[in-house]
């Protein structure tokens, strides 16, 4: 029996300095981009934003890119002094964090010297290296 990916969808709900958003569905290759989308946009529209919390509690699959997007999702919270929370997390997305290595850098709090925007400043945190970048292979190329 072949089983249909599910939809992403997300609800969002916020307050002055709180945005909670419940995913619901897969997070991967076809669907991770809305997350982020979403995310950005509610750092932009609040430069202020004290607390972004994800609730995970309905999540499916997370792929590569699912976890790739939460990471990129770290680092703009961090830029922007926002700290993020990881609710209700499943048992596969928890051991996939442990697995990768992940989960101290995804669950712990915000660093002390996290960047703190102008209060006017509306646009998302600049991409850091490697962000929106392809990977480059390691390792020797072959040629002499």
């Amino acid at each position: 029996m072949t089983q249909l990916p599910t939809a992403l969808h997300l609800t969002t709900t916020d307050t002055q300095d709180t945005v909670r958003i419940e995913i619901t569905g897969d997070l991967d290759y076809d669907s991770a981009d809305l997350l982020l989308s979403e995310v950005t946009a509610q750092l932009s529209a609040r430069p202020g934003l004290k607390d972004l919390h994800l609730h995970c509690a309905q999540i499916g699959i997370v792929d590569s890119m699912g976890l790739s997007i939460l990471l990129m999702i770290r680092r703009r919270t961090t830029a922007t002094g926002t700290r993020l929370h990881l609710h209700d997390r499943p048992a596969q997305l928890t051991r996939l964090l442990d697995l990768t290595g992940t989960l101290d850098y995804l669950t712990a709090p915000t660093p002390t010297g996290a960047a703190t925007p102008h209060p006017n400043n509306t646009t998302p945190p600049p991409m850091t290296a490697g962000e929106g970048q392809a990977a480059r292979p390691t390792g020797p190329d072959g040629t002499t």
